[in-house]
């Protein structure tokens, strides 16, 4: 497994196994064929509703506590914000049956983001989570949190697939330390991407499915990724794309793909940012 170091040294997966929209009564199964087909970095949410099931599947596993990467977020807390975030924290820790998170992103940009945050530098400093980081923020909204606080994000976990690439931004980010990692890799299948065109021409090359191409086409960008499936053949093949790199008009053919738009919703739009600031979780 190739490996990107966080701005704090932390070692991270370039490549691992997101639990999205997995349904808690199938997640510890899927987590477990997962991790057997090779996977160490698990990307889940107190959002997502299958914290427990996560932390029920790394349990039985029998893989050392120290060989794996498990990431959780915090969801938009009520005031007062750094007390109800520790709270937050402690709780996911709980469901997931550790002791330590490996990463700990917030996230969404709303809400109060500056006392959020301040809870989530007293966790690092305590040792409680190792890497601290953010999720779905903008540049806009990114810098001004760097500006503000005492520790950058080691991680921003973003839309990023191949028809909004967000180029300009991976660099930004490279500038400022903050490691650029994808979720919706596979645009949820949108735009046809399985079978589009040019992707499987690619993929052709390289005896590569799309998906595996799409997978090379992010972690070769330095990119990391966390794709999900259900299925274990399919965890498999994603997992094998570190045995081929695309040539350079290869990536610059993929670059043609971008539309420069998100393909799911825009965290600049009032009604998102409303639906999105007001939601609450029930545990």
């Amino acid at each position: 497994m190739k490996t990107v170091t966080l701005n704090n040294s932390v070692v991270m997966p370039l490549l691992g196994f997101g639990v999205y929209q997995i349904p808690a009564e199938d997640t510890e199964r899927t987590v477990s064929d997962a991790l057997a087909a090779g996977y160490r970095l698990l990307d889940t949410a107190a959002a997502y509703g299958n914290e427990e099931a996560v932390g029920r599947a790394i349990a039985s596993s029998g893989i050392l506590r120290e060989d794996l990467f498990v990431t959780t977020k915090l969801w938009v807390q009520d005031a007062p914000a750094q007390d109800n975030t520790r709270r937050a924290f402690e709780t996911s820790l709980t469901k997931l049956g550790l002791d330590h998170l490996d990463l700990y992103l917030m996230h969404q940009p709303f809400g109060d983001v500056y006392g959020q945050w301040r809870a989530m530098e007293a966790l690092n400093r305590e040792g409680l989570a190792r890497a601290i980081g953010v999720a779905n923020f903008y540049p806009d909204r990114l810098i001004d949190l760097i500006v503000n606080n005492d520790i950058t994000p080691q991680v921003n976990q973003i839309e990023t697939h191949p028809f909004f690439q967000r180029a300009d931004f991976h660099t930004l980010m490279r500038e400022h330390g903050v490691q650029h990692q994808s979720w919706g890799g596979f645009a949820e299948g949108k735009n046809d991407l399985f079978t589009n065109p040019l992707l499987a021409g690619i993929g052709k090359e390289h005896g590569k499915s799309v998906a595996q191409v799409v997978l090379r086409w992010l972690t070769q960008r330095d990119v990391i990724t966390i794709p999900k499936s259900v299925r274990a053949e399919r965890m498999a093949e994603n997992f094998d794309v570190f045995d081929f790199n695309l040539t350079d008009e290869q990536m610059a053919e993929i670059a043609t793909l971008d539309t420069g738009d998100s393909l799911f919703f825009d965290h600049h739009d009032p009604e998102i940012v409303t639906w999105l600031a007001k939601r609450r979780l029930d545990a």
